[in-house]
């Protein structure tokens, strides 16, 4: 791929995009993890300063738009912990499997993530990745190591870790105590030798990213992507309960976000755009549910809302060929069962990697081709 620039414009809290509707700023989550008190600090940053419906990410993240006083956003999110390296904002994009630690898995990789984005941010090199690069830490499900981030580290039922790069199995084999130091090495290195190129699988040779590292077992396993989020009542092993909250079309109105953060319990904004709200006890979440789902949250594992997504489109994206987050809500009344993203131009935003991706034009939606 030719790149006319050598750096993208991905938006951070601090660099932002001005859209059509404004400026937006992104909010990194590494891990998706976020509190409730920073939950809240977000819900009334976007109702002071933005648009209140707030915007869930395919890698975990918020985004505000329409954001009329960047540096009082800033301020605000800053204070709330959320902006904790301004010189790597836009660097700390880390996800893991958003339940591990608390249902499934063979190890928990929570750890990892804090220990990662400290790292990310402690190394002045790394403030050079471009906004699109990212890293993985998936607990041996299986969930994140199938969504193609660039650098990133898959837990064996050995105890040890699959280093992957671009979604595939290397076939290095690290111990837990060697994964972040490997994985920001290979960051590093990246940005040494990517040239215009955002991502590991835009380079023509990523073997230079491996130096120094041996292969124990067979390289290029890769893992099925996961299109559906963790829905409805999940049982934790500490006997608590995690509510997975689908959020239609990705939008979290600001209004519904304080329900949420009012549980005052941890949170976890999963790469599927939804929300696992965690350690909840039994009895307050059989009253959160009752709350919850009149205000338009998904619990239902069967909801064609699950099947459905979009880009921004208009009139947010001067580059929409139409309004398509509202056409792809009229077509959860007519639900298959395919998954369908409803994009406005050719760039597809948030695609994912199965299912149909539908291109507005004037004379209604067609199919988008990947160029091989």
């Amino acid at each position: 791929m030719t790149r006319t620039r050598d750096q993208d414009a991905c938006p951070g809290a601090l660099t932002v995009h001005q859209a059509a509707d404004g400026a937006l700023v992104r909010i990194r989550l590494p891990g998706g993890m976020i509190t409730s008190a920073q939950l809240t600090a977000l819900a009334q940053v976007a109702e002071q300063f933005g648009s209140p419906a707030m915007e869930l990410t395919s890698r975990g993240n918020i985004q505000i738009r329409a954001v009329t006083d960047t540096d009082a956003a800033a301020t605000a999110l800053t204070a709330a912990g959320l902006l904790p390296s301004p010189t790597h904002e836009r660097a700390r994009n880390v996800v893991a499997s958003p339940l591990s630690g608390r249902s499934g898995g063979v190890t928990d990789v929570r750890p990892l993530v804090i220990d990662l984005d400290r790292a990310i941010q402690a190394d002045p090199a790394l403030a050079g990745l471009p906004g699109r690069f990212w890293f993985s830490l998936d607990d041996g499900r299986g969930d994140v190591s199938g969504i193609d981030a660039d650098a990133g580290a898959h837990a064996r039922d050995d105890g040890s870790f699959a280093l992957l790069l671009a979604g595939s199995d290397t076939g290095v084999r690290l111990d837990a105590g060697d994964v972040v130091a490997t994985l920001t090495e290979v960051a590093g290195r990246f940005v040494q030798i990517r040239g215009k190129a955002w991502r590991i699988n835009e380079l023509d040779d990523h073997s230079a990213l491996l130096d120094g590292l041996t292969a124990s077992a067979s390289a290029g396993a890769t893992w099925p992507p996961t299109i559906t989020p963790p829905v409805g009542w999940i049982e934790q092993r500490d006997d608590n309960v995690a509510l997975g909250a689908a959020v239609p079309l990705g939008i979290l109105q600001a209004r519904v976000a304080h329900f949420l953060a009012a549980i005052e319990t941890p949170l976890v904004i999963t790469p599927w755009r939804s929300v696992l709200v965690c350690d909840v006890p039994e009895g307050v979440a059989d009253t959160a549910l009752r709350v919850l789902a009149p205000l338009g949250l998904v619990f239902d594992e069967n909801s064609p809302w699950l099947r459905v997504s979009a880009c921004t489109g208009s009139p947010g994206c001067a580059k929409s060929a139409a309004d398509v987050r509202a056409d792809a809500a009229q077509a959860v009344d007519s639900p298959t069962e395919t998954h369908r993203h409803f994009v406005g131009c050719e760039r597809a935003c948030g695609s994912p990697s199965v299912g149909e991706v539908l291109v507005a034009t004037e004379d209604g939606y067609r199919l988008h081709i990947t160029p091989p």
